[in-house]
This record gives C-alpha cells, structure tokens and sequence, in this order.
C-alpha cells in the first residue's frame, strides 16, 4: 500500500511545467539526457514521452501531405503512336538521322523508342563521330556563341536518352492519373503555406523569406508539423515528387509558389531538430541526405551531428 502511495505522490509531483519541459527536451537530446537535465526518473520520463504521442508519426500532418490517389484513365492511346516528322536541320543526312531518333526516343514511348533503337544500328558512321560533326555544324552556325557547342553534348548517347525520356513519360501519366487537368494548381498543401505566411515578405538578392519568421508560422500549427523525422521525410518526399511531376510536363512551372518552396526548406531543417527515435530512422536521414545531393547544405553538418547524437 506504501508502494503505490509512493508512486501517486510521484506522479503528482510532475508538474505541467516539467511535463512541457521534458516533451520539449526530447525533441533535441536522448531520454536519458532529458532524465538528467530534468532530474526526473527515467521511467517517468519514458512514460510523459509515450503518453504524449506527439513523438509518434502525425497522421493528420501525413493526411495534408500525400499526392492524390492514382485514378485510371479514360483515356484511349492509340495502339501505334505516329512517329514525329523527319526534316533536314544540318543537311548532313545521317546527323539529321540521328537527330530525328532522338526526336522519336524523346516521345518516352516503349515501341517507337525500340524501332528507333533498332534504326540507329543501321547507321554505320560511329555516333560519337556524328557527334563531332553536330558539334562542328553547331559551332559554324552559331560564330561567336561561347554555348554553341553544348547541344551537342550527349548526342550520341541513346541509350541514356531513352532512359530519361521512359522516366518522363512515366512522370507524366502519373501526373495525369492523380491530378488530371488539375496538375499547376495549387494543391492543398501549397494553399495551407501560402496562407500560413500571407504578409511576409520576401527579401534579399534570393528574395527569401526569414527563416525565424517562417518558423513561427509554421509553429502555430502544430496539428500540421512533423513529429519524427520519418514524418519530415514523408514531406519532403511529397515536395520532391510534386516537383517532378510538373516538371515533366512544364519545367517553366514546376517550382510551385515560394510559400512551398520555404516550408520545404523549414521541415529540412527539423532534421536538425528532431531526435531519431532509432539508429533505422537515423539512418533512413543520411541515405535521404546522400540521395537528394542536400548533404553540401548549410544545415547538413547539424543534421548529421544530430543524427550521431
């Protein structure tokens, strides 16, 4: 009876205030240091942490930012795609052959890419000395252009262009079939950013937003912040793939309104903020960082300090 008397003062003895204070602690050091900066057991500091749920992933901040679901389309392609003109461009007949395989290959489409694939053997000049002859017409054509030349590059390469070309084709029938027409306009997420930081304004020569400033917006949504590190990389994942699907059909129109552009820089930063729960999670981090070429950022040196604790 003693016993349990004992554990009721103890929890009573955890006030609001230290409970905030542990829950905050443990955003940035590991349960035993919470334990020792707060001088509170560390059972009970496990207990105040998993009770919370706030270090849980958030369903509902996961629920904004999720691409619609594929739909099928009703759409009828026709069985043989037409095969785009040939014209003469250089009036060199087989650099113009070239440029019109590329032309076939570019369309992202499996059937014409392996009748172009199977034309290209039938060229017997090298591609990489029809390269160089492109390169030469280019340069001929443009006196004076520093860039000319930079056409050319990668012209004999088609295999890497088909491969880029499948890429896109397949970004934009995933486009279609989740946003349909809808694709450029803003999504829901993009309109909770934009009001979220109406009557900011941008300055400096990138015309950013401040970051303080975005913080706080943010931060009064906490229904809508990531409570793990997996749930920031469940965002950035949506940015990233919302960015490569319009890309795929307009590149002048991919970028999305800056609103989003800084709440994508503003969660990349949480990685800094945000104890991994696990040595996976941690890792899960490092892999994302190496894999989306941000590991040269200014923030990358923080996050990998907290990712080793």
């Amino acid at each position: 009876m003693k016993q349990a008397d004992s554990a009721a003062k103890t929890k009573q003895r955890v006030s609001d205030e230290q409970r905030h204070l542990v829950l905050e602690l443990r955003r940035r050091h590991s349960l035993r240091e919470v334990a020792e900066a707060t001088g509170l057991p560390l059972g009970t500091v496990k207990t105040l942490v998993s009770r919370s749920g706030i270090f849980r992933d958030n369903e509902q901040h996961r629920a904004m930012f999720t691409l619609p679901l594929i739909s099928a389309s009703t759409e009828t392609l026709p069985s043989v795609p037409e095969l785009p003109p040939q014209e003469v461009v250089t009036g060199d007949k087989e650099v113009d052959a070239v440029l019109w395989l590329r032309s076939i290959i570019s369309t992202g489409q499996t059937a014409l890419i392996d009748r172009a694939m199977e034309g290209a053997k039938k060229i017997r000049t090298p591609l990489d000395v029809l390269e160089k002859r492109y390169r030469d017409y280019l340069v001929a054509a443009n006196p004076g252009h520093l860039f000319a030349a930079m056409s050319s590059f990668g012209f004999a390469d088609l295999e890497a262009l088909a491969s880029r070309a499948i890429e896109q084709h397949h970004l934009r029938q995933e486009g279609a079939a989740r946003f349909g027409d809808d694709l450029l306009a803003d999504t829901e997420a993009e309109s909770f950013c934009i009001e979220a930081l109406r009557g900011l304004e941008q300055s400096g020569p990138l015309l950013d937003f401040d970051k303080a400033q975005i913080a706080a917006r943010f931060n009064t949504h906490p229904d809508l912040l990531p409570h793990t590190l997996a749930d920031c990389l469940y965002e950035l994942g949506y940015w990233d793939q919302l960015y490569r699907l319009r890309n795929a059909v307009d590149r002048d129109a991919s970028e999305g309104p800056p609103e989003a552009t800084a709440r994508d820089w503003f969660v990349f930063g949480l990685l800094a903020q945000i104890r991994p729960r696990d040595k996976a999670e941690a890792l899960a981090v490092f892999r994302y960082l190496i894999a989306s070429q941000r590991d040269d950022m200014a923030e990358s040196e923080a996050i990998l300090c907290n990712l080793i604790g």
